[in-house]
C-alpha cells in the first residue's frame, strides 16, 4: 500500500480527501491522529507541521488538501500516472519544513487546526 492518509475524525476537508481516494479506489493506510495538534508528532515527523489532512505517497507528502486533491486525480484519475504525478507534485511542492516551531506554531501551510 503506498498512500498513507493522516487524519482526525471531525475535520471537514480530512473527510473530502477520504472522499476523493475511496472515490478513485486508492487503497490507503488509514492514521488517525490526535485531535490536539501538539501531540501529532506522527504528522510532524512526515511534514514537518502539525495540521492535517496529510498523505504520503511513496516519498511525496502532501499537506494541502486542494493540493493532495489535485494529485489525488493526477496519480489516480482516469488516464492518471503515478509516476509522473509524485515527480510533477514533488517539484510544485517543495518548500523546507522548518523544525523549530513548536506545536505547529507559524506553520506556514495550515489546514485543519486546533
Amino acid at each position: 500500500m503506498a498512500v498513507t492518509f493522516y487524519h482526525v475524525g471531525w475535520c471537514p476537508e480530512c473527510g473530502t480527501v477520504r472522499e476523493k481516494l475511496e472515490e478513485l479506489n486508492v487503497p490507503f493506510e488509514d492514521v488517525v491522529v490526535p485531535d490536539t495538534r501538539q501531540f501529532r508528532k506522527q504528522v510532524f515527523e512526515v511534514s514537518g507541521q502539525y495540521y492535517v489532512p496529510i498523505i504520503k505517497d511513496g516519498d511525496l507528502v502532501l499537506t494541502e488538501t486542494r493540493d493532495i486533491l489535485a494529485y489525488l486525480d493526477d496519480a489516480y484519475g482516469a488516464g492518471g500516472d503515478r509516476n509522473a504525478a509524485i515527480d510533477t507534485w514533488r517539484s510544485k511542492t517543495a518548500k523546507p519544513c522548518s523544525t523549530e516551531t513548536p506545536a505547529g506554531e507559524g506553520d506556514a501551510y495550515p489546514s485543519c487546526r486546533l
